[in-house]
């Protein structure tokens, strides 16, 4: 797959998964401007593609994403306050987009994350439905090391994990290992690094392989209703369930149940 991503992400497709790789380990992967751009036009490419039922976000060489480019933060010679913030506001949101699409999107997307993601690299991880790590990654929010503070990933992770273990990362810069990451809710498991990519495998494709009708509008309801009042959130999963038992694709489903056959899902 040729386009503008390919210098910056590697893209694939095996088995209805979309695996998509960045691919700048010399720079640990940061979130340049340009790789910002080329993942999310490779996400979007996925989510518009009918034979892409799940996304796998993976990365090569020894950080999964090191975070923004300080070279990009970083004020130019010459260059006023003003401008620099200007420049700066630019990649902030539209990594806050990237993320956002991330959610937003009709698939599932997974992050499997084989070193260490930092700052807005752990903020990443957060925006994935699901994460599996290597269990010699680490996770760290270490904007307090260089005097500022990694407010935008905390969006993220602390929508993952409770916020006193959010800001015990971001107060401290510490790193912590795979395992406490699952302890605290930012990845599903860790995994032997050898077994990082068949692990990922297997879950993309186990999820591949169900309604991609039901994965997307049911995502889509989690997120809508996981921040409403408990009262509001009954009362709108209600209706989402509603349709969606009485929908095509579930009257499929509960006929292939009694007739113990495989059901013939719509596309994605």
């Amino acid at each position: 797959m040729k386009n503008a991503a390919s210098a910056y992400v590697n893209e694939r497709t095996e088995n209805n998964v979309r695996w998509i790789t960045l691919n700048r380990p010399d720079q640990r992967n940061a979130l340049s401007l340009a790789m910002i751009e080329a993942l999310t036009e490779a996400l979007e490419a996925a989510a518009e593609d009918s034979q892409v039922r799940a996304v796998v976000i993976a990365a090569e060489g020894s950080a999964f994403s090191a975070g923004h480019d300080l070279r990009e933060m970083k004020r130019l010679s010459d260059e006023s306050v003003d401008s620099q913030q200007e420049r700066v506001r630019e990649i902030l949101e539209r990594c806050s987009s990237l993320m956002l699409s991330i959610v937003y999107s009709s698939k599932a997307i997974i992050a499997s994350v084989q070193g260490i993601a930092t700052a807005a690299g752990c903020q990443l991880v957060s925006a994935c439905d699901l994460a599996i790590a290597a269990d010699t990654a680490r996770f760290a929010t270490p904007g307090v090391h260089i005097g500022a503070f990694c407010t935008t990933p905390l969006v993220g992770v602390g929508r993952n994990i409770h916020r006193k273990h959010a800001m015990a990362l971001a107060l401290t810069g510490d790193a912590i290992s795979a395992e406490d990451a699952v302890r605290f809710g930012l990845i599903n498991e860790a995994v032997a690094a050898a077994d990082l990519h068949g692990q990922t495998s297997a879950l993309a494709e186990r999820i591949a392989s169900r309604s991609a009708q039901g994965i997307r509008q049911g995502k889509a309801d989690f997120y809508r209703q996981i921040d409403m009042p408990i009262e509001q959130a009954f009362a709108y999963a209600n209706e989402a369930m509603l349709r969606a038992m009485t929908s095509d694709e579930a009257e499929e489903g509960k006929a292939a149940f009694f007739e113990k056959r495989p059901p013939q899902w719509g596309e994605a």
